[in-house]
């Protein structure tokens, strides 16, 4: 007569699963730190030329000065085709780190990326469309964003946006 039991989960090391003992939670502070460095590279890379260009042709005031008849919209053009260039460089780079390696120019310079609960590396479609884009849905809530960023003060430190997604921020 067998003594094992027939309905026993099987036995044995699963060698590709990563445990989440051995990934290193990312810090309250690091994480805050990446989200303002991106910020700044976003301001640099999609601002910061058009205001240049309107410095230094001295248009920057007319465009502040309600006021103000003479605007010249060739410069206000250029302007905004820098911001466009701008920005369609700045998410190129950023979709290619995030698909790469979870990881957004902040992370990125901050040595920390963004994985699945489990570890495994968390796909582009799935930090797009649920850690940002349902996430900015429910943004329209008010206070929505302050309890998401006050849930990282939890014990698993994870935001709203983290428990939607199922991922981690961890360091890289």
């Amino acid at each position: 007569m067998s003594t094992s039991n027939p309905y026993a989960p099987l036995r044995g090391a699963a060698a590709d699963a990563r445990e989440t003992e051995e990934l290193e939670l990312s810090g309250r502070a690091v994480r805050l730190g990446a989200f303002f460095v991106d910020g700044i590279v976003a301001f640099v890379m999609i601002y910061l030329p058009a205001l240049i260009v309107l410095v230094v042709t001295g248009s920057a005031d007319a465009v502040l000065e309600p006021s103000a008849t003479t605007i010249n919209v060739s410069v206000l053009g250029l302007a905004g085709l820098l911001c466009l260039c701008g920005f369609i460089s700045w998410v190129w780079i950023t979709v290619i780190l995030v698909a790469r390696n979870g990881q957004t120019i902040g992370k990125r310079l901050l040595e920390i990326k963004v994985v699945r609960s489990d570890g495994s590396p968390a796909s582009l479609a799935r930090i797009f469309w649920l850690r940002n884009f349902v996430n900015g849905l429910l943004g329209v809530i008010p206070l929505y964003g302050l309890v998401d960023l006050l849930f990282i003060f939890g014990v698993r430190q994870q935001c709203i946006h983290d428990l939607l997604a199922d991922t981690i921020v961890v360091r890289d």
